[in-house]
């Protein structure tokens, strides 16, 4: 489990650090007033049915089934199957991209909308047909994953960040050059959405090489009334609904910014920033853990071995629970020399990073209960169960949404960050409960052991970092760029050895499984 999910780690690591360089460039470029929120806002849509039609509700659904026709009816079925979902989801999202497309040109051409929303709107038809793109990826992914490749899909990300991050230094210095450079943003805008289309293209395309190897060819089967097309359809059903409440949470709450943002006072995408840079520790570990449990549980659901099940699932939590906790409280105690390093630049003032400072303070210490949430929603899954994690999914969005409704008023993008906060630790809570009543029970009482020692080791990293913090800002500052590289990384590496000492000091068997496959690699 470690070395297949510390192997997509680090195809991660690259991929999200890329993409972190994409958020800076993207900083750099348009700052978080209006136009950064007409951007993210028309990018956030066709994302809401990338994860309902890919790489959310469908492979949660589809990867199980996949294992199942590889270990009982062959690879020649598994194929078969798989060219009958693809071909569904090819028809369906054009349908879908076709219906949007019409609708926004119908409204823009029917109504005058203020000037934020106009250039929302002309960014989403541009971006929309992204959806389709990134659908395919997904499953692509999904299916490497399901045989075992996880270094390579999880490189494809790198692509995709490389044509986007180009797309800003390349082509947008190319347009609006017959305007006022004060009036070129709005213009130059396009060429980011543009570069979102050719990275589609480039994520999709680079997961081809190895699937072909492995005996994938595509061929046109009719999905219309294909069984396991309509058993994927039956189990996606229930996930598909979480995820449209859980996007639909995300677009009512990226919509506020419509009417709460006032002049040099943005609140959304303060918080945006803040939730890219929270999910590079969720994507590097928490994301490849997750990847990997759900194609090893799904493979042990289907030889019914719900020993070994728990066992794995025990695991992975105690691992995802060790790092992601020292990374948590690295994201709270350096919010704002973090982000004063990455994105203070360009149109990203001190200002700006102020702003994301208190939402990343606030956000980042949701970063354990979400990448839990993630890991013990694979278990159900796995066992065919989509259902639970849908039901509680909807409770717990719809208590984001209160909260955040009811917070962002008095406390702006700290709110936000907030009722992220509260709801996913209730989100947690809610699936170990269902799970426990499915399994029967969890075997988690080795986990809970490891509980006060992390907590100590915790409070040593809380220590570190707050008095280093306070001493390099005293003594050295953060004037050249070296001291603001120094004030994350000293620090944050002083903290991360108080940390992991304590933790394997006090045998913390996750901390000693980790530091002996790290010296092993050493030694080789």
């Amino acid at each position: 489990m470690l070395k297949a999910s510390g192997g997509m780690a680090l195809a991660t690591l690259t991929s999200r650090l890329l993409g972190m360089v994409r958020e800076m460039v993207y900083a750099w470029f348009m700052g978080d007033g209006w136009v950064a929120w007409a951007f993210q806002t028309a990018f956030t849509i066709p994302n809401l049915f990338r994860r309902l039609l890919g790489e959310g509700a469908l492979t949660a659904a589809f990867i199980p089934i996949f294992k199942e026709k590889e270990k009982k009816e062959g690879e020649a079925e598994m194929w078969r199957a798989t060219n009958a979902v693809l071909s569904g989801l090819v028809v369906t999202a054009s349908g879908v991209i076709a219906l949007v497309m019409i609708g926004v040109t119908v409204a823009l051409n029917v109504h005058e909308f203020p000037v934020q929303v106009d250039l929302m709107l002309h960014l989403l038809r541009a971006m929309f047909p992204y959806m389709l793109l990134v659908c395919v990826a997904a499953v692509l992914i999904g299916m490497l994953n399901a045989r075992g490749h996880f270094f390579i899909p999880a490189l494809g990300a790198v692509v995709l960040n490389i044509v986007m991050i180009a797309s800003v230094w390349w082509f947008a210095p190319k347009l609006g050059l017959d305007l006022p450079p004060e009036a070129r943003l709005p213009k130059q805008i396009f060429a980011l959405a543009i570069g979102v289309l050719v990275a589609g293209v480039a994520q999709a395309a680079f997961q081809l090489p190895t699937l072909l190897n492995d005996g994938f060819r595509y061929r046109w089967v009719s999905p219309w009334r294909d069984e396991t097309v309509r058993r994927v359809v039956r189990k996606m059903i229930p996930g598909a609904i979480g995820v449209a409440a859980f996007q639909i949470n995300v677009a009512v709450i990226q919509g506020m910014g419509a009417w709460l943002d006032t002049p040099g006072h943005p609140v959304i995408v303060p918080f945006n920033y803040a939730v890219r840079l929270m999910e590079l520790p969720q994507g590097i570990f928490g994301i490849s853990l997750a990847t990997f449990l759900l194609t090893t549980l799904s493979g042990l659901a289907v030889e019914k071995n719900y020993g070994e099940f728990r066992a794995t699932l025990r695991q992975g939590m105690a691992h995802l629970l060790l790092v992601n906790l020292l990374m948590a409280v690295l994201l709270v105690l350096l919010a704002e020399p973090i982000m004063r390093l990455l994105f203070e630049r360009g149109k990203f003032g001190p200002d700006s990073t102020a702003r994301a400072t208190l939402a990343l303070q606030y956000l980042g210490a949701s970063l354990v209960a979400y990448s839990l949430v993630n890991l013990v929603a694979r278990a159900f899954y796995a066992l065919g169960d989509t259902r639970t994690p849908m039901k509680i999914s909807i409770v717990c969005l719809l208590l984001n949404l209160i909260l955040s409704v009811a917070l962002v008023l008095p406390f702006r993008q700290a709110g936000l960050g907030l009722a992220n906060t509260i709801s996913s630790a209730v989100n947690l809570a809610l699936l170990l409960y269902a799970l426990r009543r499915k399994l029967g029970k969890l075997e988690l009482a080795s986990l809970r052991a490891t509980l006060p020692s992390l907590a100590l080791a915790a409070v040593f990293a809380i220590a570190v970092a707050w008095w280093a913090g306070k001493f390099w800002e005293a003594h050295l500052g953060h004037a050249t760029l070296v001291l603001k590289i120094g004030a994350v990384f000293g620090p944050g590496l002083a903290a991360s050895l108080a940390y992991w000492l304590v933790a394997f000091a006090a045998k913390v068997p996750a901390a000693q499984e980790i530091t002996g496959l790290v010296a092993q690699k050493f030694r080789r």
